[in-house]
């Protein structure tokens, strides 16, 4: 059989350097974000064994860092810092990602993370119902069933854990679950508002994670104040060490994951980003199950096979979108709109 020619055989070498490049730095950096968010808020610092209780706290850090990042890149690329829709709509943004992020990690003192990661890949439907209400969406009967599909594992997950899991003083599935649902409402309407500025403006991705992120630093240092949160928070941190470099590593790789989510839709598209996001919620949860010590009961693991199985269908049946897709700051990282990941 004759060889390829040499620019052709180059050419693919690139590509796999490309998709190496862009499956590592999404797995590493999202992956830690994963273990180190369950490391802050599940796990004693100091031999008196003290909790983390200010989720608030680690908002308005991860914040800071992204706002920051944000504007040296719009700086650095010569882009306008001035702000493109009504600042309200902004801020619109940046309460609803404010509360959801904060349901997400206070659940984490309720429910383990790898129930909490399966959970987050039910948003399909509250995606889909704000999508349907604020856009006037339409979606096709196979995405009703994926959605479907999907919360099943996901109820199967939730509602059967094993009786060995134990977290801070129990599990407690009525406040886990009922937080992971406002975390799954406030998401999804956060990820269809997001898209609903895109579309209704000529917006840079930068000059939106610039504007929610600052609006959230300020909303959060507000309600960190008002809780009398602050103080604790950095005494906190000034006795545990070891927690203040969990924070600045998580608040690090939570920005960076942002670069390599936009260079891999940018570079291979939605559908090889969403197969790729599947991929690292699956290992996120082996990674913490062993890590932790969380063991699965066999309905938790028939709910994993049923939510993954679901996913990677639904990322290889559908459609390829014609253009790059707008993306969501930080979880995150872990919430993108609809068509891009859930």
């Amino acid at each position: 059989m004759a060889e390829p020619p040499p620019s052709l055989s180059a050419g693919r070498d690139r590509i796999l350097l490309k998709g190496a490049f862009a499956v590592t730095g999404i797995m590493s950096t999202l992956v830690i974000y994963g273990l180190l968010q369950e490391k802050i808020m599940r796990v004693p610092y100091g031999p008196d064994k003290e909790y983390f209780m200010y989720s608030l706290f680690l908002v308005f850090c991860n914040r800071i860092v992204t706002s920051a990042v944000s504007a040296g890149t719009l700086l650095a690329s010569k882009k306008t810092l001035d702000p493109v829709a009504p600042v309200y709509k902004y801020c619109v943004v940046s309460v609803s990602n404010i509360l959801t992020t904060t349901c997400q990690y206070e659940a984490l003192k309720y429910v383990s993370f790898p129930v909490q990661t399966l959970a987050k890949c039910a948003k399909m439907i509250p995606v889909m119902v704000w999508s349907t209400v604020i856009m006037q969406k339409k979606y096709k009967g196979q995405e009703y069933f994926f959605a479907l599909l999907v919360t099943l594992g996901c109820a199967l997950f939730i509602l059967y854990p094993s009786a060995g899991d134990i977290s801070r003083g129990g599990e407690s599935t009525v406040w886990g679950v009922s937080l992971m649902v406002g975390y799954l409402g406030l998401d999804g309407f956060t990820s269809t508002f997001q898209d609903k500025l895109f579309k209704g403006y000529d917006m840079e991705i930068h000059n939106q994670i610039f504007y929610t992120t600052l609006c959230s630093c300020i909303l959060s240092f507000i309600g960190l104040i008002l809780q009398n949160h602050l103080l604790m928070a950095v005494d906190f941190i000034y006795r545990h060490n070891d927690c203040l470099l969990d924070i600045v590593f998580l608040s690090t790789v939570a920005t960076a994951s942002q670069f390599f989510i936009s260079y891999t839709i940018r570079t291979f598209g939605a559908l090889t980003f969403a197969t790729i996001m599947t991929t690292r919620q699956l290992v996120s949860i082996l990674l913490s199950c062993l890590w932790f010590g969380h063991p699965l009961s066999w309905e938790q693991f028939i709910g994993a096979v049923i939510v993954f199985s679901t996913l990677y269908a639904r990322a290889f049946f559908r459609e390829k979108p014609r253009t790059p897709l707008p993306l969501k700051y930080e979880e995150s990282a872990e919430s993108v709109p609809l068509k891009v990941n859930s």
